[in-house]
């Protein structure tokens, strides 16, 4: 296994260089919260996303309001694309730090120095200039992409207009740094489709189809489809463990976690979460994976400052430009 052993000037990025170890496995509560009546039961919901996300960093949602129908027809996009000849989908490429389109085995995790067993393709509005497929090469997809995009963006807004009230922010405050409106935009849907394994597959040690990491952003929401697992956590607090838990996919839920930024938005009070998905186990479903991720990344021009001032300011353009850099660094 290839380890890189270089420092990285953020520290978050450093914890991750210990992490390429395949560890145990830990049973772990992931909360589960349900937003109906979120209007009438917003303060019961604010402390329930608070306490979690302060404390394992997880947090599953239900009742969330994006219907099952849309978030299976986004799926079906998805693999649509992926199933597409690679010089085709070549044709959209990721363009180096700007986090808009599409690669495959190009991230390499700090904690692994390995390529994740992946293929990706990023949406992130502003970037996307002849990125998105021809309608004859494949009809409706960036409808599809646009209109779950949305609606993965209004949701994130009600969950971090949560945290802003808890924080001491006007209850618009994420959502101003989040303005999809802005050229400065970063927040991204990202496809995922984790390659199928071969019929003679056996687990090899230090292989992932995702390495251990935390997210970039303030908050991840993350679509599986049932019976595709290989999700786990592992707590910020308990990294030195190295002990996982694994997240149950169900295609009707919304697994969340709290990213980086957030964290130093709110001065380490909430909790930016480690996770990965592993390769499977001996016995388990070796078939292609996919997952829809949405994550919400404050606009470049926004300024991360939490309010007890913990951490130095830094924009997100700049925060963003490391993170991609660290991980994306084999694009040259």
């Amino acid at each position: 296994m290839l380890k890189q052993t270089s420092a990285y000037a953020l520290d978050e990025l450093n914890l991750e260089l210990t992490l390429g170890q395949r560890g145990q496995e830990r049973q772990r509560e992931v909360p589960l919260i349900d937003l109906s009546d979120f209007d009438a039961r917003r303060d019961e919901i604010t402390e329930q996303l608070w306490e979690a996300a302060a404390d394992i960093g997880f947090f599953q949602l239900v009742n969330h309001g994006i219907e099952i129908g849309h978030i299976r027809d986004a799926f079906s996009m998805a693999e649509q694309f992926f199933g597409l000849p690679e010089e085709t989908k070549a044709r959209y490429p990721l363009r180096d730090g700007q986090n808009a389109g599409w690669e495959t085995r190009a991230q390499i995790r700090p904690s692994t120095g390995t390529a994740d067993q992946k293929e990706s393709y990023q949406v992130t509005l502003p970037r996307m200039e002849g990125l998105w497929p021809e309608r004859e090469v494949l009809g409706g997809f960036q409808h599809e992409m646009l209109r779950f995009e949305a609606r993965c963006h209004d949701l994130g807004m009600k969950v971090m207009s949560c945290f802003a009230d808890r924080l001491g922010f006007e209850r618009n405050f994420f959502t101003r740094a989040h303005d999809p409106a802005s050229e400065t935009y970063q927040s991204t849907l990202r496809l995922l489709h984790y390659y199928a394994l071969p019929p003679q597959y056996r687990p090899e040690e230090g292989y992932w189809r995702a390495g251990a990491h935390t997210d970039f952003d303030c908050l991840t929401m993350v679509f599986q489809q049932t019976g595709q697992g290989g999700l786990q956590l592992c707590p910020g607090k308990e990294a030195g463990s190295n002990e996982w838990t694994s997240v149950q996919p169900d295609t009707g839920i919304i697994t969340c976690n709290i990213g980086d930024m957030l964290m130093r938005w709110s001065d380490d009070a909430l909790k930016s979460t480690l996770h990965r998905v592993r390769m499977p186990e001996t016995g388990e479903y070796t078939g292609a994976r996919f997952s829809l991720a949405y994550f919400c990344q404050a606009n470049k021009d926004v300024v991360i400052e939490g309010p007890k001032g913990k951490y130095p300011p830094i924009t997100a353009a700049d925060y963003l430009r490391q993170r991609i850099e660290a991980n994306f660094g084999n694009r040259g």
